[in-house]
């Protein structure tokens, strides 16, 4: 459904989860036949997932700020420098 819903052309979807022809047109129309109950999965699958993000980002909240505020490895400084500038670019573009 991720696929489908930001538009991604059917052949991709069909070539990356190596499905025939017949299949992807099977999974279509049941889609297409019951809209409402696979909008419904979707969105629970959706909220979900957030749930999890946001409860293994709280775990882990530690450990990355302290990955974070290692050292670059020897031999490495100039790459940890871009490497850092371009997370600033980043966050200020966001």
């Amino acid at each position: 459904m991720d696929y489908l819903t930001a538009g991604y052309p059917l052949e991709f979807i069909r070539d990356l989860f190596e499905l025939s022809e017949e299949q992807i047109n099977v999974a279509l129309t049941y889609i297409e036949a019951n809209r409402t109950e696979v909008e419904a999965e979707y969105q629970q699958v959706l909220q979900e997932a957030e749930e999890l993000r946001l409860y293994y980002e709280e775990q882990n909240r530690e450990r990355v700020n302290q990955i974070a505020s290692l050292p670059p490895p020897p031999g490495l400084e100039a790459a940890w420098k871009k490497l850092q500038d371009s997370k600033a670019r980043q966050t200020i573009e966001d």
